[in-house]
């Protein structure tokens, strides 16, 4: 085994010189001074200290970048992720307590373990099978879940901890009367002037700069009314830690942190991904499961909670000139160095305040395009986004995340068990005589041997399918030779074979037979293995068209050919 295959870091590090230096610091600074509000705001979505959004910051980012394969991706704590920390663990303990926190670290080391077993189970692939409109659904759901959460903080209006999302509105409604005016609009004058910042000045960290305005108003108006702050940050690294492993919690933990390490794969790959397609990388999916596995790993171990790809700071991150993972390793040191120099600072900075850059984290979660998009061209995929969505809502989140999940993989699923099976014919007026689909070029068929192509796998789940197919021409067109077209095979199970075995000994008692010609060299291999090919016939697989034509020719009924065949489309039809 290669140590680069070991330690992947080797294999980008040959790439580090002077200039990707230069463009990766470059980026890190710019990545540190973006991270530095978010990681506040995470971390108070996610219901634990501010500090530990900035922990995760530090330490998750530099861990995924060694061991990752994307060069742009930057992990750390996210909304979405943020959000079912909070949830799955709110019923299990007081947020922001103690006990809160060494259960959310907890609950990171399992997702992390997660991860990584499922990287080093090459299971990589399967990300494949959830459609993204999963991740779209939830993430707009979970906008408006974190928006409610911070109402009470921006309304300064009472709502009775672990209520519901309509009872949270039906309260804030009720009492909307009792609402503080002040802290309403230290969160509006914070929100819009990020908001405003961000458009003005693209490249300037909005965020931080509508903290500090936010901040500013509220000394003006501490007079008037009282003001939570958020309080002091430790200006340290940090801390070491450690998780909780005894049965009874991880036995308690195990559900939600699968949930949760499924969506932290979800959206770091589907964000390397996105980003690859700019940059022109090729992304190994089964390293970046190892990289996040591990970067959850040993952030349990330093303060820091579970974390993932960031789609805001990992498309700043590429935007902003960096060349190799090296940038997501300096945004993590910067962030260190600002934390020590100012953190102090964040002891003047309103919770309303917070509260406004939240609504503002919240209203960039939802992808209003992709979300017009699924629900006017797709009935399947908006059935996916909408299920998710609202089960976001209104369940539970992880179960959430699951439901969307397996509704994906049921409609993948029912997508391939009904393959396309088009009817094709011998285009005599080809100078190769190909076999065209009948359906986009009226051509006669022969009225003995019919020609079908399969175009997806023969699977357990579209044996049924094809079986229909097959009785259809039996039956209703009174064929008995059916050649099938196979190159659009990519795999037979021996459910499959089983199927084209039974299929082709129906046949054989009406003096007729199942053929296939073009099979691939895997499908091929794996049909003499199976002995579907021994108990078929060899003389049934062919690997060309002229001689599947010529072999099949022979054993169909010479008197129909002679004496009721008016469509002589093969060559071997002018011996007669």
């Amino acid at each position: 085994m290669k140590l680069e295959a070991i330690f992947p870091f080797l294999a980008w590090l040959k790439l580090v010189n002077k200039d990707t230096l230069k463009a990766d610091i470059i980026a890190g600074l710019t990545g540190a001074v973006i991270v530095l509000p978010q990681g506040v705001a995470f971390a108070t979505i996610a219901g634990l200290p501010p500090e530990y959004g900035l922990y995760t910051a530090m330490v998750t980012p530099i861990v995924a970048a060694l061991f990752g394969s994307s060069y742009h991706l930057v992990s750390g704590p996210t909304t979405a992720i943020s959000i079912v920390v909070f949830s799955a663990l709110s019923s299990h303990a007081e947020p922001g307590s103690p006990e809160f926190i060494s259960l959310a670290l907890t609950l990171t080391f399992l997702a992390g373990v997660y991860q990584l077993a499922f990287g080093l189970a090459r299971l990589g692939s399967l990300v494949n099978f959830v459609s993204h409109t999963v991740v779209i659904g939830f993430t707009a759901g979970a906008a408006i879940l974190i928006a409610t959460s911070q109402m009470k903080h921006i309304t300064g209006i009472h709502i009775a901890k672990g209520e519901s999302f309509l009872e949270t509105w039906v309260d804030l409604f009720k009492s909307i009367g009792d609402a503080n005016p002040y802290l309403v609009l230290i969160a509006l004058v914070t929100l819009i002037t990020a908001f405003s910042a961000k458009k003005m000045f693209p490249k300037s960290p909005g965020l931080l700069i509508g903290m500090v305005v936010g901040s500013i108003l509220a000394l003006f108006l501490k007079d008037y009314t009282e003001i939570d702050l958020v309080g002091e940050i430790p200006a340290h690294l940090p801390p070491l830690s450690k998780p909780d492993f005894s049965l009874e919690t991880i036995r308690e933990l195990a559900p939600e942190a699968f949930a949760v390490a499924l969506l932290g794969l979800i959206e770091a790959v589907s964000i390397s991904r996105a980003v690859a397609t700019k940059s022109g990388q090729r992304i190994d999916t089964n390293q970046e499961f190892i990289g996040q596995g591990l970067s959850n790993i040993t952030g349990s171990f330093f303060s820091s909670y579970a974390g993932s790809g960031s789609f805001t700071r990992s498309g700043i991150n590429y935007e902003a000139g960096a060349k190799t993972p090296m940038s997501a390793i300096f945004a993590a040191i910067f962030l260190m160095i600002i934390v020590l120099l100012i953190a102090p600072l964040t002891a003047y900075l309103p919770i309303a305040a917070m509260g406004g850059i939240i609504l503002l984290v919240a209203y960039n979660l939802i992808d209003f395009h992709h979300i017009r998009q699924t629900l006017s061209f797709s009935v399947s995929e908006s059935a996916i986004l909408l299920t998710t969505f609202f089960a976001t809502l209104f369940l539970e989140l992880e179960f959430a995340i699951y439901l969307g999940v397996l509704l994906s993989l049921i409609l993948f699923l029912a997508k391939t068990s009904t393959p396309n099976v088009p009817v094709l014919s011998v285009d005599s007026m080809s100078p190769h005589r190909k076999f065209v689909r009948v359906d986009e070029k009226p051509l006669a068929e022969c009225p003995q041997l019919k020609i079908i192509r399969i175009d997806m796998s023969v699977y357990f789940g579209s044996v049924n399918h094809i079986q229909k197919v097959l009785g259809k021409i039996t039956d209703k067109e009174k064929i008995h030779h059916i050649l099938i077209e196979a190159s659009g095979i990519n795999f037979i199970d021996l459910a499959g074979a089983e199927m084209l075995a039974a299929e082709n000994d129906r046949l054989l008692k009406m003096d007729g037979g199942l053929y296939f010609v073009g099979l691939k060299a895997n499908v091929y291999e794996f049909a003499a293995e199976s002995g579907i090919i021994k108990q078929i016939g060899n003389d049934h697989f062919f690997d060309s068209k002229s001689d599947a034509i010529h072999h099949i020719y022979e054993r169909l009924d010479r008197s129909i050919c002679v004496n009721q065949c008016k469509n002589k489309i093969f060559k071997e039809c002018e011996w007669d």
